[in-house]
């Protein structure tokens, strides 16, 4: 397709053949996973790439509540990325501090805003970037209705102000709370310093780089794009945002994001028996051939997924359409089931 990347046969990959191509099959048997796309590429080479009608809602241009529609999915089809996005923003954040646009991630979150002087106290001021990234800014976030509050902020005249005149519940730094009002507060600490709209500075510093030029950016009302929920890619696109952090910030041999932030920002930084958060990344960990094997994940609602695994030199990405309100149905089960039944089977002793 001439947009930098190369493909491979499975086998030349040290894949075996046989169970790369049965993720149709193993996708088949799932009536709840609603594939859209599947991308899976290995040592830098798209390896497998398979694409599937299914029903599909576009966030927030349809509207709450509203059933999905019946949608074809193909090479060229942009997909919504929901909190996928939230990692690009993340790598937005090294840009800007590569760049010595923003100074350090322990800046304070309201030194960024001068305007909401007025929602200063002795705990919100002690909030940073580092707090915002790693999700533990300690501002409150009512996790139900599902998704109510997301939504609230979505058509907020001034989403930022609504963010933070939450209650601090605990101290910044101190417990993990998921949240997309941090992931908003940060697309705006970017804006605020870089002095640009946040799509616009991800169109020069990370898109056009990477050689991505068919994207679009879903805004808020308040017209700031949505740095929670707000991208959409081609899968073929969002596995370049993957081959990005497996290379270590680099594309084809350029440097676009320092090594540095990559390590960074993919660190564990909150570590509980269910899960490890890294600045905005989800890590996970698997056993492969009686080893573990480390990945770095972003997740994004409805079933979309980005699994990087350093180990394996693997980048995988899959999009659905598995959109449960109540965020309790089997929203990765298209992802599961072509990691679990598909490419860790085949990457296995090879």
């Amino acid at each position: 397709m001439e947009d930098g990347w190369a493909v491979s046969e499975p086998q030349a990959q040290r894949l075996d053949p046989a169970l790369i191509c049965s993720i149709e099959r193993e996708l088949e048997k799932r009536s709840d996973a609603n594939p859209h796309g599947v991308v899976v590429v290995r040592n830098g080479r798209i390896v497998y790439e398979k694409y599937f009608a299914g029903p599909d809602l576009r966030w927030p241009q349809q509207q709450w509540g509203e059933p999905p529609q019946d949608a074809p999915h193909d090479v060229n089809t942009k997909h919504d990325l929901q909190s996928i996005t939230k990692g690009v923003v993340a790598l937005l954040v090294g840009a800007a501090l590569d760049r010595g646009i923003i100074k350090s991630v322990d800046a304070p979150l309201l030194s960024f805003f001068p305007e909401y002087a007025d929602l200063t106290d002795p705990r919100r001021d002690k909030i940073t970037l580092r707090d915002l990234l790693t999700m533990q800014a300690g501002l409150d976030w009512p996790l139900r209705p599902y998704l109510s509050m997301a939504r609230k902020v979505d058509a907020a005249p001034d989403p930022y102000r609504l963010v933070l005149q939450q209650p601090m519940v605990t101290e910044p730094g101190q417990k993990w709370r998921y949240n997309n009002g941090t992931a908003e507060l940060i697309g705006g600490v970017v804006q605020k310093a870089t002095g640009r709209r946040l799509d616009e500075f991800a169109r020069d510093v990370l898109f056009e780089p990477l050689g991505i030029t068919d994207w679009e950016w879903g805004r808020m009302a308040s017209g700031s794009p949505g740095a929670s929920w707000g991208l959409r890619l081609r899968p073929r696109d969002l596995a370049k945002i993957g081959q990005l952090i497996l290379d270590h910030g680099a594309w084809r041999g350029r440097q676009i994001v320092s090594a540095e932030w990559i390590r960074e920002m993919t660190l564990p930084r909150v570590v509980t028996p269910k899960f490890s958060y890294a600045y905005l990344w989800w890590r996970d960990q698997s056993s492969l051939d009686g080893r573990g094997i480390e990945w770095i994940r972003g997740s994004g609602w409805g079933g979309q997924c980005l699994n990087i695994i350093p180990d394996l030199a693997l980048v995988v990405v899959v999009t659905a359409g598995v959109y449960d309100y109540e965020g309790k149905g089997p929203q990765d089960a298209a992802c599961d089931t072509v990691m679990d039944k598909s490419v860790l089977p085949a990457a296995s002793g090879r």
